[in-house]
């Protein structure tokens, strides 16, 4: 009795658990694709993310790198600009100290027993003398350079008209100035000077006048092209540019010179003898030097600028 008790217990149990087994359903599927797709994305997310932050830090770099070139490109002009200041201060101390002190010791073989008062008495009367007799000797060389020197110096007064320090002048620009004055200007004078008393060997009242309108058109035409030329070519511009300079400047030149020069040349033709006419003349070239070199580099700035512009729009297009 017992036994048969139990067989049916066990039976109607383990129908339960069967039951309950097969009511709780099937176990979820892992899909091995679908982790493998967002394992990829998201090792996808880190690279770009890990590309990003990289090319920011290189930004960083480059901009840091950018400030530090240019801090350094900004000590290079400085020192530069230092270095040039020095060399023409030294330029023009040491011109100016040979040229005092030729002009004072002129008469340095008798200053035995002389005072300082009679030193610089003496010296103005004497450095007179003394060019007097080397235009009796060699007046070509003296006259060129004397020309020399007062285009150096024009050009030097024109840079600083035009609002550069005293001494960050434009070296290169001086010694072409000085070259023209030294080579040309003081040799070509000396002989037109000649050849303008030949052309007019009269003593009447009209012949001053009539030499002055010449010196205006002729000779002064002949000149400025001259120079505008001469200065080109030591720029080494192209002959069109130098053309185009002559024909900018011709008119615009010659009429400028007629505000300054006919009186000048009223007392040049009039008082000054022929062999001194030329230093008279350089003391006023120093007012007209400035003024017909500031006229050409104007213009040759203006060119180049211009030439900048039109090569940066042509890279452009």
């Amino acid at each position: 009795m017992a036994a048969l008790c139990c067989c049916p217990t066990t039976i109607i149990v383990s129908g339960k658990v069967s039951s309950r087994i097969k009511t709780a359903g099937p176990l979820p599927r892992i899909n091995p694709f679908k982790n493998q797709k967002r394992l990829i994305t998201e090792r996808r997310n880190l690279i770009v993310k890990s590309i990003i932050e990289d090319r920011e830090a290189i930004d960083v770099k480059n901009d840091n790198f950018k400030a530090e070139e240019e801090l350094t490109e900004d000590k290079v002009e400085d020192t530069d600009r230092l270095m040039s200041r020095g060399i023409n201060a030294a330029i023009v101390l040491a011109a100016g100290t040979v040229a005092v002190t030729k002009l004072l010791t002129i008469d340095h073989d008798y200053w035995q027993g002389w005072t300082l008062y009679e030193i610089l008495r003496y010296a103005p009367e004497h450095n007179w003398f003394a060019y007097e007799q080397i235009l009796k000797t060699n007046p070509v060389l003296a006259k060129m350079a004397i020309s020399g020197i007062v285009y150096s110096l024009g050009d030097w007064i024109a840079q600083c008209y035009e609002g550069k320090p005293l001494f960050e002048f434009d070296r290169t620009r001086v010694l072409r100035s000085g070259l023209v004055g030294f080579t040309l200007h003081g040799s070509l004078s000396h002989y037109y000077y000649q050849f303008c008393e030949a052309l007019f060997p009269f003593q009447e009242w009209w012949v001053v006048p009539a030499k002055v309108a010449f010196d205006q058109t002729v000779w002064s035409a002949i000149w400025n092209s001259i120079y505008f030329t001469v200065l080109g070519l030591l720029r080494f511009q192209s002959p069109a540019d130098i053309f185009s300079e002559i024909k900018t400047t011709f008119l615009p030149m010659l009429t400028a010179g007629w505000k300054l020069w006919p009186l000048a040349h009223l007392v040049t033709y009039g008082v000054i003898p022929v062999d001194q006419r030329l230093l008279w003349v350089d003391c006023i070239e120093l007012i007209w030097v400035t003024i017909l070199s500031t006229y050409s580099n104007e213009k040759a700035e203006a060119q180049a600028s211009e030439e900048t512009n039109s090569s940066s729009h042509s890279s452009k297009d």
